[in-house]
């Protein structure tokens, strides 16, 4: 592995001056490809340009799907017409199809007028299905035998096709003469078994697959769930269409886990990087919850005014309201945050609700009476037995509440039809804030008639 930082870029811009072009392809004869592209982010934009050319053209192309989308897009617009057919010519499926996603409409026409029939027919049957589901994340290049062939048969197609050029050769799919998928097979069955057995000796019929029109987070959580390294993708009536990968998986998994911590932040999911998105989009994704949640906010404004008369007359409760409300408020992201988690992991299922509200009844119980006792020794050390009752008393209430909702809102939405991420942090925080505001000022009210009676 090259060690990026003691690389000498002025090297790289010398060779290209004095065109010593040989020596620099030699340079990067033998760098990973991740490294590669890595380094030509490092150089400036001619630069980046020349050494890019210089790569063979299916190393080119993989360093090309791992560049973000604005230098993808800088890089397109200083290759010639040749160039850019070659570079898609090269491109996987998969990678074609990101690309044409993230591209404006007009540029992914011309960009399609570049590829052969063959591969003009893969990017619309691709792009022809929903916004992050299956079919855009598969690729339809994969390896399909039949029951009836022998072993040595199956290896001689391999062979034939040049199947070093499939994404994954570690599945071969067996399909019957409809292409309806019948059984998934290690190759290490096929290199190992007699060349003369037939590969329906070799089958159990046993397979896990995605339908294309699957949610690609589906992917994410079946390949996890079985171990798997490759998933195969078929349509209504059981037709193999394509292949989704681990790479590919690994992708959407990243995706999927940075959105639900914008969500979480109450920031609505940038659609690039950060480093990509401008001033004025970061502050359309962030000031609709900011305005949001003050509008929450004016609930616990209004409380604190309803019992202004009750503050004014025993001024030592205004103390302990940050206590209260921040206690409140972390206690509610806990929960949700854990929720959230298990939702989007598929650890709980939304059906189990009555179960889990029971477990976490029994922590808020326990987080409760701590919490309070606490508060109810921190309240009689500032202020006297009767507000440390009151504190106490309200601590442990607050703490139980803010559990229990920050708990249900996940499940809540869920059951919706909304991504329970959306159950953000200062969602939860702002909602209970409000309700343990409520509380303390009940408490208070019964308390205090309480000890002057």
């Amino acid at each position: 592995m090259k060690d990026l930082e003691s690389i000498d870029i002025k090297k790289v811009k010398d060779l290209i001056e004095q065109t010593r072009l040989a020596e620099l392809r030699e340079l990067f004869s033998d760098w990973p490809v991740p490294d590669i592209a890595e380094f030509i982010l490092k150089l400036e934009k001619p630069d980046r340009v020349i050494v890019f050319r210089l790569l063979p053209r299916q190393v080119s192309s993989q360093v090309f799907a791992y560049l973000e989308k604005e230098d993808r897009n800088a890089l397109l617009k200083e290759l010639t017409d040749d160039e850019t057919r070659n570079l898609l010519k090269n491109l996987r499926p998969d990678d074609r199809t990101n690309l044409f996603e993230e591209l404006p409409g007009q540029v992914t026409q011309r960009l399609l007028n570049f590829l052969s029939p063959e591969d003009l027919e893969k990017a619309r049957l691709l792009l022809g299905y929903p916004e992050e589901s299956v079919g855009r994340l598969m690729t339809p290049d994969y390896v399909a035998v039949r029951p009836k062939w022998t072993v040595g048969g199956c290896l001689q197609h391999i062979r034939k096709i040049k199947a070093k050029d499939s994404e994954t050769l570690n599945m071969i799919y067996v399909t019957d003469t409809d292409w309806r998928l019948l059984d998934s097979l290690e190759l290490n069955k096929f290199v190992l078994s007699d060349p003369e057995t037939l590969v329906e000796e070799l089958m159990d019929y046993s397979f896990v697959s995605l339908s294309a029109f699957d949610d690609r987070e589906e992917a994410v959580h079946t390949m996890s769930k079985y171990d798997l390294f490759a998933l195969p993708v078929v349509d209504s009536e059981g037709v193999l269409l394509g292949v989704v990968t681990f790479d590919d998986v690994m992708d959407v998994a990243e995706e999927e886990a940075t959105e639900d911590f914008h969500k979480g932040a109450a920031v609505t999911p940038l659609k690039a990087s950060y480093a990509e998105t401008g001033i004025w989009a970061l502050y359309g994704k962030r000031i609709g919850w900011l305005l949001g949640l003050v509008m929450v906010a004016l609930v616990s404004m209004q409380i604190i005014a309803s019992y202004e008369q009750m503050l004014a007359s025993a001024i030592a409760l205004t103390f302990f309201m940050p206590l209260l409300n921040g206690s409140g408020g972390n206690a509610g992201a806990q929960s949700a945050t854990l929720m959230v988690r298990a939702l989007a992991t598929g650890d709980v299922k939304v059906d189990q609700g009555l179960r889990m509200l029971i477990k976490e009844t029994g922590v808020a119980l326990f987080l409760g009476v701590t919490m309070g006792a606490a508060a109810t020794v921190l309240g009689f050390w500032r202020a006297g037995i009767e507000i440390g009752a009151i504190v106490g008393l309200s601590m442990a209430a607050t703490i139980i509440v803010a559990d229990l909702i920050g708990f249900a809102l996940p499940f809540f939405l869920t059951r919706l039809g909304f991504d329970p991420a959306v159950a953000s942090n200062p969602l939860i925080t702002s909602i209970t804030d409000s309700a343990s505001l409520l509380i303390y000022f009940q408490i208070s009210a019964f308390m205090m008639a309480f000890f002057s009676g």
